[in-house]
């Protein structure tokens, strides 16, 4: 059974950076490719970072019950594909999402409790997050100023989340973010190996 690791942040905290990080550096693992309606960016591209569809297309898709989750923001929507983890349990990898608050509780919610793993991460202040929304220079400062806004009420759902990561050292916080990925692998396959045989006994 796969694992689906839910990774959050607000915007600028590094969220990308530590997911690749993890992404290089534990095996087994597949990063779910969310659908959106947003424009693409640089050089992304179509199947690589995001599905790029329109918004009749994506509003069909819901209407159809496609999507784990689902959320606007910012005026796009963005949103999990239920094909993205039949493959993964068909491959016999854990599935990582990188999603927003909204969307990480729609997916707790549709998912058994002990099958989803969820993680905050956030800058260590708001100077912080600030000076990093700067220095990335993708954004005009009314869009600066509304992703601070945002960054305010996300934070205060932390406590939705199985795991908090304080991204102060990049190096730091991916080894943290690898051994939270593994420790809930053992543990999953502890549990599994006691009940099993405890379940077969009954069986007989």
């Amino acid at each position: 059974m796969s694992i689906v690791f839910i990774v959050s942040a607000p915007s600028g905290s590094g969220k990308s950076t530590l997911v690749s990080g993890l992404m290089r550096n534990v095996p087994r693992l597949r990063f779910s490719v969310s659908y959106t309606t947003r424009a693409p960016r640089g050089a992304e591209k179509n199947g690589d970072q995001y599905y790029f569809v329109g918004r009749e297309e994506f509003e069909r898709r819901i209407a159809a019950g496609e999507f784990l989750e689902y959320a606007e923001v910012f005026g796009n929507y963005y949103g999990t594909h239920r094909s993205e983890l039949d493959r993964a349990e068909a491959d016999g990898v854990d599935l990582v999402l990188d999603i927003d608050v909204q969307g990480a509780r729609q997916l707790k919610g549709n998912l058994p409790e002990d099958k989803a793993v969820s993680i905050f991460i956030l800058a260590p202040s708001r100077a912080e997050l600030e000076r990093r929304l700067r220095e990335r220079s993708e954004d005009s400062e009314p869009v600066i100023e509304r992703r601070l806004r945002d960054a305010a009420t996300e934070i205060r759902n932390y406590g939705r989340y199985d795991y908090v990561l304080v991204n102060k050292d990049v190096e730091e916080s991916v080894e943290t973010l690898c051994s939270i990925v593994r420790a809930e692998r053992i543990k999953r396959a502890r549990v599994e190996a006691m009940i099993r045989p405890i379940l077969a006994s009954f069986e007989k």
